[in-house]
């Protein structure tokens, strides 16, 4: 098979993408925060790495479609998911002996523990909050599209960002904050909550407001990602009714609908 360049730029979006989403949920157990109009503003280091895949996410709509953004959106959940597996099997097997002596100075298990498993239920919840966000984000995206045509990507793009992360942040905080766990027995869903009501309700709308804001600020880079991919690959954003674009540029002649 020849690997050409619009071929070499779909896979190159795609492993981007895969790579800031695992990234992103690993490293998300890390809590960071800055002072502004006078509070501390306090956020996961996980959302870094996110705003790339809001980016990828509306690229890949734009010129391949909602069918193939799907596929990728469904594959990504999969890899974090088998990513969060190996993980989970390398911490089970055993560690050699001399790792737990007091002169070993390279990772030992409770390092290991810390970085890597410390933080599942982050991670786990970041999964199933990314794959309802995302495939918010391509309805919405798709809907925009098909109401305004090619013209007005900045609200197709900003749009569907805003709407999708507001649920994204809801359920993610939800899961993690206000104590919602999932068990095999009656009642299915049980809610401890780890914070007030009021609190929760002010974790969620700081992250959204810093996801909105990171949302607005990428804007300008999809205008030039999308001029970049139109001037040097040729290729053309698909048209709404094509749900599925080839890599040879969405003009619609050999997509399906």
């Amino acid at each position: 098979m020849k690997l050409d360049a619009r071929l070499q730029l779909f896979v190159t979006l795609v492993a981007v993408f895969m790579v800031c989403l695992v990234v992103g949920d690993i490293i998300g157990g890390k809590l960071t925060s800055f002072h502004l109009f006078g509070r501390e503003w306090i956020f996961s280091v996980g959302q870094i790495a996110f705003p790339v895949t809001f980016i990828l996410t509306d690229i890949l709509n734009e010129f391949y479609g909602r069918k193939v953004v799907r596929r990728v959106t469904f594959l990504a959940f999969f890899m974090v998911g088998l990513t969060f597996a190996i993980i989970h099997i390398a911490s089970a097997l055993p560690w050699a002996p001399f790792t737990r002596e007091p002169g070993w100075t390279g990772v030992n298990p409770s390092q290991f523990e810390v970085v890597f498993t410390q933080a599942s239920d982050i991670q786990i919840a970041s999964m199933f909050a990314f794959l309802i966000g995302n495939l918010i984000d391509i309805t919405v995206f798709f809907f925009l599209k098909k109401a305004t045509g090619n013209r007005f990507l900045w609200l197709r793009a900003t749009g569907s960002t805003a709407v999708s992360q507001l649920i994204d942040t809801i359920v993610i905080s939800g899961i993690i904050w206000y104590g919602v766990h999932f068990q095999m027995k009656w009642p299915i869903i049980v809610v401890e909550p780890k914070v007030t009501f009021a609190q929760y309700v002010t974790i969620v709308m700081t992250s959204y407001l810093i996801k909105l804001v990171a949302a607005i600020g990428v804007t300008p880079i999809i205008y030039g990602l999308h001029e970049l991919i139109e001037r040097k690959f040729g290729l053309h954003p698909a048209p709404a009714d094509v749900a599925s674009a080839d890599i040879e540029g969405g003009d619609g002649q050999s997509g399906s609908k």
